[in-house]
């Protein structure tokens, strides 16, 4: 209400001060909003004027007072020219495709890590299906049902279902046989295959055991022709030819014998078949030798049981043992002096290996061995040294004197291996004790 009631008052104002001069009676009851309107007007008219007085009295009525420097005009704003325009896109065009390569950069690092995560679980549970007590879980038995005629056999399958191990009655390449095969897991979709192990045991009875003696020696003495094979003997020699990896074993039961082993029981087939010394040893050779095929005599189908399980818990360890242990021999020890000394064609190494030829010697250090080879750089020289001396014991004693360092300390080699080591470069007897 006072707002509207000074803009009125500053209109009244305006007109009044217009007339002012011829109209002075006119001012004389003003109140004291009427005043202030007047004092303010008055400031209003200090400040520079507009073109027309009307339209500055308008202005400065209805808006409200600046402060200082307001009237001051801003500065202009520089336009940019086309070249900076496309200099700033083309920066931020940058910083963008780096934003860009460096997010790519960082998926990729993390695509790497989570490759890297699931290589190594694979591995792990690669190495762990490896173990035995997990893969022989893949493993199965597959037993001929031939086998199943002969008396005892139910041993061999109360056995295996008492450990839960897999087996398979199903007919096999050669008849009265036992193989193993395993289940091989695939990438994808393809799910698993089924491989064979190279082992293969075929029980036989004394009699078959017999065909096939007679067969070889029937063969061996027609000079190699495999003519007129036996029953048993021939699908052998055509699967062992059809694939040589095959490990075959022969168990012959019902021999009753005391001590078993893999040599024959001259008696028995001497009594039997009439065959010497020399005829079962030509079969043995054959058999082992020639074909890979081994030879086991055993009592009952309890030892053929025990012979199974045995087989089918190593084919268990193998891929274990395979991937753990080195491939090296264990018993050789790391060192530089498992390789021994390289000589090259110029002869540097030489000197190394007359060192190591005197530490052979018992009680020899190296430092003494060094200090010998020091004085006397090859046995050559040594032993000229010894011819230049006229008696025996100059001989014996001529390294004593020689001082050996060892850990700031000197010490001389003393005559015991002086003259251990002359005995050793000029004795003729081999069977000399040097120490």
């Amino acid at each position: 209400m006072s707002v509207l009631r000074r803009a009125k008052t500053w209109e009244i104002s305006e007109s009044e001060d217009s007339d002012a001069e011829s109209k002075p009676d006119l001012n004389r009851d003003v109140s004291l909003e009427d005043k202030e309107a007047k004092s303010l007007n008055d400031k209003c008219k200090t400040l520079p004027s507009p073109p027309t007085k009307t339209d500055s009295s308008q202005t400065c009525a209805l808006t409200p007072p600046r402060p200082e420097g307001s009237l001051t005009p801003s500065p202009a704003r520089k336009r940019r020219t086309k070249e900076e325009i496309e200099v700033d896109r083309q920066k931020a065009k940058e910083r963008k495709e780096e934003r860009e390569r460096q997010r790519a950069v960082r998926a990729q690092e993390k695509e790497e890590r989570r490759q890297e995560q699931q290589r190594r679980k694979e591995a792990a549970e690669n190495l762990k299906s490896l173990r035995p007590e997990n893969y022989i879980k893949c493993l199965t038995v597959c037993i001929d049902p031939a086998l199943l005629q002969q008396n005892g056999s139910d041993i061999l399958l109360e056995t295996l279902a008492g450990w839960e191990w897999k087996f398979n009655i199903e007919n096999q390449l050669l008849a009265h046989s036992i193989t193993w095969t395993r289940n091989v897991p695939q990438q994808g979709e393809e799910g698993q295959v089924t491989a064979e192990e190279e082992q293969v045991v075929l029980v036989l009875t004394l009699a078959d055991f017999m065909d096939i003696v007679i067969s070889i020696k029937k063969m061996l003495d027609s000079e190699g022709e495999e003519t007129e094979l036996g029953i048993v003997l021939s699908p052998l020699l055509e699967c062992l030819n059809r694939d040589a990896k095959k490990l075959v074993t022969l168990l012959v039961t019902g021999c009753e014998l005391d001590h078993r082993s893999m040599c024959f029981p001259e008696e028995m087939l001497q009594s039997r078949l009439g065959l010497n010394n020399l005829d079962t040893e030509e079969v043995l050779v054959y058999l082992q030798l020639y074909k890979n095929i081994s030879l086991v005599f055993l009592d009952s189908w309890q030892d053929v049981t025990d012979h199974v399980c045995a087989v089918t818990k190593a084919l268990s360890k193998r891929p274990f043992k395979l991937l753990t242990e080195p491939s090296e021999l264990p018993f050789c020890v790391d060192g530089s002096w498992a390789s021994g000394v390289r000589v090259e064609r110029d002869g540097s190494g030489l000197i190394q290996v007359w060192s190591r030829q005197i530490q052979q010697l018992n009680r020899v250090s190296p430092a003494v061995a060094s200090t010998v080879t020091t004085s006397y750089p090859s046995p050559q020289l040594l032993l000229q040294a010894y011819q230049n001396l006229g008696s025996e014991e100059e001989r014996k004693g001529m390294l004593a004197g020689l001082l050996v360092k060892t850990d700031g300390k000197e010490r001389r080699i003393g005559p015991e291996i002086s003259a251990r080591i002359y005995r050793c470069c000029t004795a003729q007897n081999p069977q000399l004790v040097l120490d």
